[in-house]
């Protein structure tokens, strides 16, 4: 086995905030809590749980306050949160999270796009809310989206990812994620836009955060972990569709990724029967099947 892969990783599950943000009908708060409880009791250490958006924008996040207050929250659980902007931010640390996320593109159409404005611009923007979490003691986690692929411009070259990074670097922000956004990205051209943050970020530092687009997110992720990453988002039944790329899954299902690592004989720290379970818990209140595989044959198996 290649000496870099770690013997442990760390999985953050991302289904409650990126994974239901996009869903059409209403998910009621105590879903959401319910949601973030099973995770916990499966073991997982970090949860996205939600973000600070405008209603208008992501009526689906509306509820954040009522969703931070119902979480029954354990000392050795990171709670991480989105905050598009300041007043995202204020908004936020009424809630006291352990982490902030703050995001930015590999890709200036995706940025304009997006955002309306440049790559620089949007890291500019995050300034002052970086420097505040700091200065409440809150960690600050970097989303780097685009860094394979963009919608808009196709193929992102790792000076790119590397340029980004050190923007984030710069203004304060302690660990990032490499995201394939639209999942696009295969194992070689992961690794490399991972080699470009790695640039600016220490390995520790750095996580995976792959779409499955395209049925590469597992490849990508075995791609990383060579490289030595033991940081990654997942999440739970595959929640979560990408807005770019029609018809197509978004996220790797959380329960995908651990069947594959305690296969690897690599650490979670998870229960998969529990993690199971949660997607179960969400799907059906969702009136669908999950979108991870491994999780289908489990049920189908219990079932039989």
């Amino acid at each position: 086995m290649n000496p870099n892969i770690p013997t442990r990783v760390k999985l953050i599950d991302v289904g409650p905030r990126d994974g239901l943000q996009n869903e059409k009908q209403p998910v009621p708060a105590d879903v959401k809590i319910g949601l973030v409880h099973r995770l916990q009791d499966a073991g997982l250490k970090e949860i996205e749980v939600t973000s600070y958006v405008s209603p208008k924008w992501v009526p689906q996040m509306a509820d954040n306050h009522e969703v931070m207050a119902g979480i029954a929250r354990r000392s050795d659980v990171r709670y991480s949160v989105l905050t598009p902007n300041l007043k995202g931010w204020e908004a936020a640390v009424l809630d006291k999270p352990d982490e902030i996320v703050v995001f930015g593109a590999a890709s200036e159409a995706f940025s304009q796009k997006n955002i309306n404005c440049s790559i620089a611009e949007s890291i500019e923007r995050f300034a002052p809310v970086v420097e505040a979490a700091r200065a409440a003691g809150i960690q600050v986690r970097g989303a780097m989206s685009c860094t394979v692929g963009c919608p808009y411009e196709g193929e992102v070259a790792p000076e790119r990812v590397a340029y980004l990074a050190g923007l984030l670097k710069g203004i304060g922000v302690q660990r990032v994620d490499v995201a394939d956004t639209i999942g696009v990205g295969t194992p070689r051209k992961v690794q490399r836009a991972i080699e470009a943050t790695l640039k600016h970020f220490g390995i520790d530092d750095v996580s995976g955060h792959f779409h499955d687009t395209y049925g590469q997110a597992l490849s990508n992720t075995l791609a990383a972990l060579e490289l030595g990453v033991w940081n990654f988002q997942s999440s739970v039944a595959g929640l979560g569709g990408c807005p770019y790329a029609k018809g197509a899954t978004g996220n790797v299902a959380t329960e995908d990724l651990v069947y594959m690592l305690h296969g690897m004989g690599i650490e979670t720290g998870i229960d998969l029967d529990r993690l199971v379970d949660a997607g179960a818990y969400i799907s059906d209140f969702l009136g669908r099947k999950p979108q991870s595989r491994v999780a289908v044959a489990l049920l189908n198996k219990r079932a039989g």
